[in-house]
């Protein structure tokens, strides 16, 4: 039997378990020196001033609006066309998440949609990377600027992407977000970073991940309200290990990109990610296509899982999700471009292991299942 081909899978090595066994070896499995060291490693890379590691992107994202001064009854402007939880940050706050469309080609939040859903309430804007590749932040910083709001950026799918002017993504002076689960480009297996514009953020930062406890206050004392984000040593550990060969892994994915790339462009009716342009470069995370209108997506999910082959509709849109239908009163219609994408998207396996013969495996079953899915809605 041919052997499955998953979704996704993390590239683990001699160095990630050398570091993690050091810190199982020293006793000090968190708020240890493998923090503050992943920290700076990670700052250094990224080209800013300082970061703060904690236990999610989530844990990240709902940090990084407090920072910004969200209060409740507040309105966020951001995407429909997400993972939930660059929503779900403002709620925890007793704010609500005000959603525009899409821009077509990069899936991105559309800067003029944007624009247009500012309202009296809004205080800021929530853009995301989506899918690696770095949303128009010079046109939202111009919305920000005219409307003075904050913006803090969900780049918690962007780790290795640049805009046009050579800056990495989440190194432009805001808040900013990167996750760390086990299909990112980096990982520690749960986990994430935030990227602090000024020291004030990182104090505050480091002070509600860990209880609302200062770091000169004693271990029963905390003068603010604060949760349990912290990151521990062992993930902190597997993140420098990742982080030294970072290059390599980005490399290995943009490989596969490539390989893809060159393989399925001619399904008749499939659309590719969009290549990059005007300077602007992808931080490879997953390779999500859009099928044809007249298949049937469930078959091809169907079909490619007879064959072994992992694949999962990607992302459905926010606003169409059960509770926030319920919540709003959302419903079709609202935003087309969002839902059309999300009717239509799918990932691929895609991780930097990945072989050219895998690669054409999945290409072959994609268009075999594409063909015999609108073969039967044509009759």
């Amino acid at each position: 039997m041919t052997d499955p081909i998953p979704l996704a899978r993390p590239v683990m090595g001699e160095r990630e378990e050398e570091l993690a066994l050091e810190v199982l070896r020293s006793g000090r499995l968190s708020l240890g020196p493998r923090l503050e060291e992943f920290e700076r490693a990670f700052a250094a890379r990224l080209g800013v001033a300082s970061t703060s590691a904690v236990a999610s992107g989530t844990a990240g994202l709902h940090l990084s609006v407090r920072a910004a001064g969200i209060e409740r009854g507040d309105e966020v402007v951001t995407t429909p066309f997400s993972f939930v939880a660059s929503a779900n940050c403002v709620l925890y706050e007793g704010a609500r998440p005000v959603f525009c469309d899409i821009d077509r080609r990069t899936l991105n939040i559309d800067p003029a949609a944007a624009e247009a859903a500012v309202g009296e309430r809004t205080v800021g804007l929530l853009p995301v990377h989506v899918f690696g590749y770095p949303a128009d932040m010079p046109a939202l910083e111009g919305v920000a600027a005219q409307r003075g709001l904050w913006i803090v950026e969900d780049a918690c799918e962007a780790l290795g992407g640049r805009h046009a002017d050579g800056r990495a993504v989440g190194a432009r002076g805001h808040l900013s977000v990167f996750g760390f689960y086990a299909n990112k480009q980096l990982t520690t297996g749960e986990g994430g970073m935030v990227a602090c514009p000024t020291a004030a953020d990182k104090v505050r930062i480091d002070s509600e991940r860990n209880q609302g406890r200062a770091p000169d206050m004693a271990w029963l004392d905390h003068d603010r309200l604060g949760f349990n984000y912290r990151l521990t040593d062992i993930a902190c550990a597997i993140g420098l290990a990742q982080l030294e060969r970072l290059d390599e892994l980005l490399s290995a994915r943009a490989r596969v990109a490539t390989l893809y790339g060159e393989l399925l462009d001619g399904i008749e009716g499939l659309e590719l990610p969009c290549p990059d342009a005007d300077g602007d470069v992808r931080g490879w995370f997953v390779y999500v296509v859009q099928l044809p209108p007249d298949a049937d997506r469930a078959a091809v999910i169907g079909a490619l899982r007879e064959a072994g082959i992992g694949s999962k509709p990607y992302l459905p849109a926010i606003h169409l999700m059960s509770f926030y239908r319920e919540r709003f009163g959302h419903r079709e219609g609202e935003f087309p471009v969002c839902e059309e994408v999300a009717r239509r998207s799918l990932a691929l396996p895609f991780f930097p292991q990945l072989t050219e013969a895998q690669v054409t495996r999945v290409g072959e079953e994609l268009a075999s299942a594409v063909a015999a899915a609108r073969t039967a809605a044509a009759r």
